[in-house]
Order: C-alpha cells, then sequence, then structure tokens
C-alpha cells in the first residue's frame, strides 16, 4: 500500500487526514546503489534523513561501499539484478544500475543490452505501477564519436549501433526512449541525466576507466598507459558534483535529457601528465592503438543545467584528483 503524506491509516483501510503529523521522509531506491556513483548518492539520501532501499547484484558495487548504513533503521540493502522484476513501494526511484567502463560492460555485452533494456523497462513498470518518479542515469556515450562539439542536448549522435561499444551506448538509447514512451503512454514521471565522465573516490581499481587506470598504474611504479596519441578529449566531473546535479533533477521541474559534466575539457595526455605530476613524474608513457569507436572528442554543453537546475560543478580536476588519489592509495593498501 502506497503511503500517503499527512495521512493516517485506519485498520478498516480507510485513511483519515491528521493536520499535526509531519510528513514521512521519502522512501527512495537506488539501483545500482552499492556502486561508485550510487552509494554517493546514498550517503546523501541517508544524510539529508530519507528512507532509502539499496538495490545491487554486485556485479560492479560492493557492500564496503554502504556497509556504514547496514542496520540503520531507514536503509535497506537488497541484492537482486535488474533485469528481473521485483515489488516494493517507494516514491523515487534513482535507476543507476548498469556497469559504466568499456572494460565491464563489454565483458559480458548481451548482459549490459539487457540490463539497459530489461532493467529500465522494469523500473519504469515499478514507477508507473506505484506512482513514483524515476530518474534515469543516462550517458553522454549516447552522443557516440560525435560530430558536433562540444555536446549539446539537442544533438542526436553518431552511434555505431554494430559496434562493440554499442551494447552500452544504444542500451542507454533505448533506456531513453522507454523513460519517454512511459512518460507519453502513461504519464510516468521521469527525469533523464545524460552523465559525462565522472571521477572521485569509490572507483574500483580494475574499473577501467582513464582516470582509474592513469592512477593505480602510477601508484604501481608501471608505465602510463596511452591510447592512440593522447590528443583525445574528455571531461571529467568529480562524483560530488554529479550527485548534487542528479537531485537537483530529481527534485526539480525539468524532464531532461539534461547534461551532467564538467565543461572542462582535456587532453588524455593532459590528464596523464597532471597524475603523474602527483605521484611519480620519471614514470614513461607507453602508447597502444586507439580502440574501435572510442570518442575522439567529448566536453557537455551544459547551459540546461545552469538555466534549469542551477547547477555547475565545483570541483576542479586539479581539486578532484588529490581525495581520488588518496582513495585509490587506501584500496591497493599504500597508506
Amino acid at each position: 500500500m502506497l503511503r500517503r503524506p499527512g495521512w493516517l491509516v485506519l485498520g478498516s483501510g480507510w485513511w483519515e487526514k491528521v493536520e499535526s503529523m509531519a510528513p514521512p521522509s521519502l522512501r527512495h531506491l537506488v539501483t545500482g546503489g552499492a556502486g561508485f556513483v550510487g552509494s554517493t548518492l546514498v550517503d546523501r539520501l541517508m544524510e539529508a534523513g530519507e528512507e532509502v532501499i539499496c538495490l545491487d547484484n554486485y556485479f560492479t558495487g560492493c557492500k564496503a561501499n554502504v556497509a556504514r548504513w547496514i542496520g540503520h533503521p531507514h536503509f535497506e540493502l537488497i541484492r537482486h539484478d535488474v533485469t528481473e522484476p521485483i515489488r516494493l513501494e517507494v516514491d523515487r526511484i534513482w535507476h543507476l544500475a548498469c556497469p559504466a567502463s568499456p572494460r565491464h560492460y563489454q565483458s559480458n555485452p548481451i548482459k549490459t543490452a539487457k540490463t539497459s533494456f530489461l532493467g529500465t523497462y522494469n523500473m519504469l513498470g515499478l514507477a508507473s505501477r506505484v506512482g513514483a518518479r524515476l530518474l534515469l542515469a543516462s550517458t553522454s556515450e549516447v552522443y557516440g564519436d560525435p560530430e558536433v562539439h562540444p555536446q549539446p542536448e539537442s544533438y542526436r549522435g553518431s552511434v555505431n549501433p554494430i559496434g562493440i561499444r554499442s551494447c552500452y551506448d544504444e542500451g542507454k538509447r533505448i533506456a531513453e526512449a522507454l523513460c519517454f514512451d512511459y512518460m507519453r503512454m502513461h504519464g510516468t514521471e521521469i527525469r533523464v541525466a545524460r552523465i559525462f565522465n565522472t571521477y572521485g573516490p569509490r572507483m574500483a581499481p580494475d574499473d577501467g576507466r582513464v582516470v582509474s587506470n592513469f592512477i593505480v598504474q602510477a601508484l604501481r611504479g608501471q608505465p602510463l598507459t596511452l591510447y592512440g596519441d593522447g590528443s583525445q578529449t574528455r571531461s571529467f566531473c568529480y562524483v560530488d558534483d554529479l550527485v548534487e546535479g542528479l537531485i537537483r533533477l530529481m527534485n526539480g521541474n525539468h524532464t531532461g535529457p539534461i547534461n551532467i559534466g564538467n565543461p572542462g575539457e582535456f587532453t588524455i595526455l593532459q590528464l596523464a601528465e597532471q597524475v603523474l605530476q602527483r605521484i611519480n613524474p620519471e614514470l614513461p608513457l607507453t602508447y597502444l592503438p586507439l580502440p574501435q569507436d572510442d570518442p575522439l572528442q567529448r566536453q557537455p554543453v551544459i547551459d540546461l543545467a545552469r538555466a534549469e537546475l542551477g547547477w555547475e560543478p565545483q570541483v576542479t580536476l586539479e581539486q578532484g584528483l588529490g581525495p581520488t588519489i588518496a582513495h585509490f592509495r587506501s584500496v591497493l593498501g599504500l597508506e
């Protein structure tokens, strides 16, 4: 039975308005809640006094990321795969479940596609049944290897539908399509965030994305591996900034899609140089061929986020690398 803020349920099943009763906190479902971004979001929600159900199958998530909340009366942890339906009573659904690094999502591309399609389908079905608002964590990968730079939300992308990245790229594109079809057909409340490269504490050492790769290699005294000539660009958003943007999107009135990312653009070589300066400037660089369909440029236009959410990132790459490196030192036992 759905809760109704400000109402008291009687034994007969009737509801009685209670004017003096403070509305209970919202109940939030965070899929992928034990992951890097999901657990950071869980912290914010719990610290705000909300009720949180964390759902994760631990493919890339880790129970240790939410260990501090286990046993808390407002927190529940469920091991579940979003490709299977689940029945819960919730007010907000933060749908973050899906491996986000090429190393992980290419390890089982069919599973990745199922997670984006069936997982989003199941969560939208749940949202529709219980009247919850759903936020989809989409991705800048829907833009593919962009022919428009930087990328506004109006750009429709350049994606290879049969390439090795398509399980993720096209998976997120169909997830967005499902969200808007549920909104049009069933009136489901949706919010769609297109997330650009994110980094920060709680990334896994085997994450496979460039920030974690460089830091782990440098801390282990290994050469830093660059693909291509290092001139391809990325924009790196610190995880706390990302989570703040997601919260504002969920609580606001704009459906999206909205780009959530840091518009500061760096070449991969510039990132490598920053990591080396902080850890060991003497380490060499090695170069390997650029992977298939790897985007050459990636930078968000965040005018919409500024206008609709009052949001823009606060943490520069220089500021964010410090706590990120400290996290990996701890994880690798190098403190």
